[in-house]
């Protein structure tokens, strides 16, 4: 089949889907440039899949934090997995809490759902049992009186730990903990975790 479509002007962090039987083709714009990128259930990466290790949750990961908003959301500049690419999210406020007798504070971005937040943050497991650029983890919405949970139990990978091909946000640089999180995710296998 021959053509043309005009997808017409994409919104930062949008982005369409095209689809031809089995295959789709993502249109979408990230860091102010358009990419495509082509997706098929018969590609290697995918049909090659085991999982993704992770470690044994374990409930001292479960750390209550208090939420504090900005006055006003923040924009904030942060790098991707693609380099030259940069992403630029509104943080809303940043999160607050101890861990093994430090404090510690992540920058929050807006989440998937209402008063939802996003954390993105590396720590000392970086590179070496977590995959190197980020991890996330949803935090649901913040308590009247700012408590929210961080579950780092439920810290995941992005796509850019499964392919180069992902634009994945990077950390903002307060988001770098310096302590090891030995929970969530671990460095997936076709990385060369185990």
């Amino acid at each position: 089949m021959r053509g043309a479509h005009r997808f017409g002007v994409l919104p930062e962090r949008g982005g369409v889907d095209a689809v031809w039987g089995d295959a789709v083709i993502e249109v979408a714009k990230r860091g102010g440039h358009d990419i495509v990128r082509p997706r098929h259930p018969d590609a290697p990466l995918r049909t090659a899949f085991t999982g993704t290790p992770a470690y044994a949750p374990d409930p001292r990961w479960a750390v209550t934090g208090r939420y504090v908003p900005f006055d006003v959301p923040r924009p904030t500049t942060v790098g991707a997995a693609v380099e030259g690419l940069e992403h630029v999210y509104d943080a809303p406020g940043r999160v607050e809490f101890e861990l093994d007798g430090r404090r510690l504070s992540l920058t929050a971005f807006p989440g998937r759902g209402a008063g939802q937040l996003t954390v993105l943050f590396t720590d000392a497991t970086s590179g070496v049992t977590t995959y190197a650029a980020n991890r996330v983890l949803a935090v649901e919405a913040p308590a009247a009186d700012g408590t929210v949970v961080l579950d780092v139990n439920r810290a995941a990978n992005l796509p850019c730990a499964y392919t180069d091909l992902a634009t994945c946000p990077l950390p903002p640089a307060e988001n770098r903990l310096p302590v090891a999180v030995e929970a969530g995710q671990k460095l997936p296998r076709e990385r060369g975790g185990s």
